[in-house]
């Protein structure tokens, strides 16, 4: 069974999200549960029939929790709820948001004006790989008040800001992520929800260190709407796959991807693309093509390829076979979001060598050296990328060459592995 946040459920039944934390309390919401001052509301649940409306309506009310009164209306809900605003419902909007492929301007355009719109928007520009347009329409939210749109504004800023190369920026934006959350009450368990949501992100995808203060995420996870959770959940899959734990890591992405109710594009792209992954380590081409074709399909009507760029080297080669042929001119702009979110990886970790050690590397020499890497033998690697063991070995030849090291050992820290 999935789960809603009071948002997703005001929005669904056209109340406040306050009206839906009433309701809960009062016991009208079947099915609903309480985690700390959250709520979770199964995404099948109906709206509740308005007593007001019906003389033969007999709801029974639970007994309110302790510090709550006996609330009718929405006004009233702020005292009578016992929930403090913390407008974490915000927390990127359009990730949080399924959607038929091919409509995403149109979601986008259908949050309130404000704040909501323009980071929706903001993710929209993100995901199709216009990171200037993300960090522009990103950046006048980066000290807003409303906490859910500036810690969104914080981590769009912080990707983007890493494939243009403004490593200091998406530092910064990451550090103001992590002090508006300190700013939150400890006790609150959506506050730990989002803090855990936005380390682990940081901590996986750009291999930074979790904060030692950051809460258990399987305990949090149910606090997240379905769509943060499933983006979670490739978070967490894309950890499996770096400890090595192939077969693991693409059971948590397919049982992510069978667990959703409606779809939510973006989340869905990115655990089919870890699943491509898995798949390719595990040698299981023919499953692992199958996945890089679902996660095109949800992302070609919307031009949502930045995940295609930011793990292209690890596909293995497979874009070339699968998306270049058809579609030439997103492939380019694949490749070109591949080296530029690889210089700005490498920039955080590697500044030495950082400045352009790999960006007149062919897409062939790049994905062979991913391989390679991965301790591929060349005969593999051949096999995989329908190239001769020869032209393999030119291509880490060159590589090595122009990257300037003298063993296969010596590549990995120029990959995104």
């Amino acid at each position: 069974m999935g789960w809603m946040t009071a948002a997703e459920a005001a929005r669904k039944w056209g109340v406040t999200p306050r009206r839906v934390q009433v309701l809960c309390a009062e016991g009208r919401v079947a099915g609903a549960e309480r985690f700390g001052r959250a709520w979770r509301i199964p995404e099948d649940a109906p709206k509740p029939d308005d007593p007001r409306r019906s003389s033969t309506s007999h709801a029974v009310a639970a007994p309110a929790p302790a510090g709550e009164t006996d609330v009718k209306t929405d006004d009233a809900a702020d005292a009578g709820a016992g929930v403090p605003p913390f407008p974490l419902d915000g927390l990127m909007p359009l990730m949080a948001t399924p959607f038929v492929p091919g409509s995403a301007a149109e979601a986008a355009a259908s949050f309130p004006e404000g704040a909501a719109r323009d980071i929706a928007r903001a993710e929209l520009a993100y995901f199709s790989g216009r990171a200037e347009d993300a960090a522009a329409a990103a950046e006048p939210y980066f000290c807003h008040e409303d906490l859910g749109a500036r810690l969104s504004a914080c981590l769009i800023c912080a990707y983007a800001n890493l494939p243009l190369g403004r490593i200091d920026r998406a530092q910064r934006a990451l550090a103001a992520a992590r002090g508006a959350l300190a700013e939150t009450s400890a006790a609150d368990p959506r506050a730990s929800a989002a803090e855990a949501f936005i380390a682990q992100t940081a901590s996986v995808l750009l291999h930074l260190p979790v904060p030692a203060s950051v809460s258990d995420t399987d305990a949090l996870l149910p606090l997240l709407s379905p769509g943060l959770r499933a983006f979670a959940l490739y978070v967490r899959a894309h950890a499996v796959y770096l400890s090595g734990d192939y077969a693991r890591s693409l059971g948590i992405a397919e049982a992510a991807l069978l667990a959703q109710g409606a779809v939510h594009p973006i989340p869905s792209i990115y655990l089919h693309l870890v699943a491509v992954m898995d798949l390719v380590s595990l040698r299981r081409v023919d499953e692992a093509r199958a996945h890089l074709l679902a996660a095109w399909e949800l992302a070609r009507p919307d031009g949502l390829i930045e995940g295609f760029g930011e793990h292209h080297g690890l596909l293995g080669g497979m874009l070339e076979a699968a998306i270049k042929p058809a579609w030439p001119d997103d492939f380019r702009r694949i490749i070109d979001i591949t080296y530029r979110f690889s210089a700005g990886w490498r920039r955080i970790h590697n500044p030495a060598t950082g400045d352009d050690v790999a960006d007149n590397l062919t897409t062939t020499e790049f994905a062979a050296c991913m391989l390679a890497a991965r301790d591929w033998t060349n005969a593999q690697i051949a096999e995989h990328l329908g190239v001769s063991v020869n032209t393999v070995k030119s291509c880490l030849s060159a590589s090595m060459r122009k990257l300037g090291v003298s063993s296969r050992r010596d590549l990995a820290r120029f990959m995104l592995a």
